[in-house]
């Protein structure tokens, strides 16, 4: 099995060919194509090549498939005795990508290969 760990969003993610991942709002359209240039490690099979900071040469290609919000996450601050209270809620703006393939010193892993 081949993944990759790349830096996407502000963070950090183990990815493989053939899956979809919700990361951080990318600027970018739905059903467009994106190259990740941020990998930090690959791993094929046995063949591991780890970055310093980032592997030089590799990539990770996806697709976006659409925009969503996150789940919602509710911060709630309360004072004792003082009759404060603050209610808050978040929604994550999230982006979810289909990865379709790994690219490494010119050799191209995808879901089919891995």
């Amino acid at each position: 099995m081949a993944y990759a760990i790349i830096a996407a969003g502000g963070t950090q993610l183990r990815v493989e060919p053939g899956r979809f991942y919700d990361i951080n709002r990318l600027p970018v359209e739905a059903d467009e194509k994106i190259t990740i240039d941020d990998v930090l490690m690959v791993e094929n099979g046995d063949d591991v090549t780890i970055g310093q900071p980032l592997v030089s040469g590799a990539t990770v290609s996806g697709t976006v498939v659409s925009h969503l919000r996150g789940k919602k996450v509710i911060v709630y601050k309360m004072q004792p005795k003082k009759k404060t209270r603050k209610k808050r809620g978040h929604r994550q703006e999230l982006t979810r990508v289909m990865i379709d393939s790994i690219t490494v010193d010119g050799k191209t892993i995808t879901a089919e290969d891995s």
